[in-house]
């Protein structure tokens, strides 16, 4: 595998949710350095963070998450698990900060029902004025 050519950010996965956020009329900042873990979309006003992982590089249990490496196993477990100990430090981090925090995985990106779950969180943190 070329590791120069794994992308961090603007991955396919990330880009569909930009999109259907954007289209549904939410607008973010992307990757705010200033955070924990430079989440890939932050809404501000609403202290939520939306994380995009990707289900092999962060050990998510589905089909492709779970699978393993084929070779240099000793390597890529270890790597994983580095990866799945940061994801959870910066989670803490997040959340004593009080952010909101929510993680997407990649195998979930093309489920219809995934938008609008997406959507719900966003509104569950709404900052409404006071009367």
């Amino acid at each position: 595998m070329n590791m120069s050519r794994i992308r961090s950010t603007d991955t396919a996965p990330e880009m569909h949710i930009r999109r259907a956020l954007h289209g549904a009329g939410f607008r973010y900042r992307l990757h705010a350095k200033d955070l924990p873990g430079k989440p890939d979309l932050v809404f501000r006003s609403r202290r939520s963070v939306i994380f995009v992982h990707g289900c092999y590089w962060h050990g998510h249990g589905c089909k492709r998450g779970g699978s393993g490496a084929k070779s240099n196993q000793e390597y890529w477990g270890a790597k994983i698990e580095r990866n799945r100990s940061r994801d959870r430090a910066v989670l803490s981090a997040l959340q004593a900060d009080d952010w909101r925090v929510l993680v997407v995985w990649e195998c979930e990106t093309k489920s219809p029902d995934t938008l609008s779950q997406i959507i719900r969180f966003l509104e569950e943190g709404a900052v409404h004025p006071s009367p």
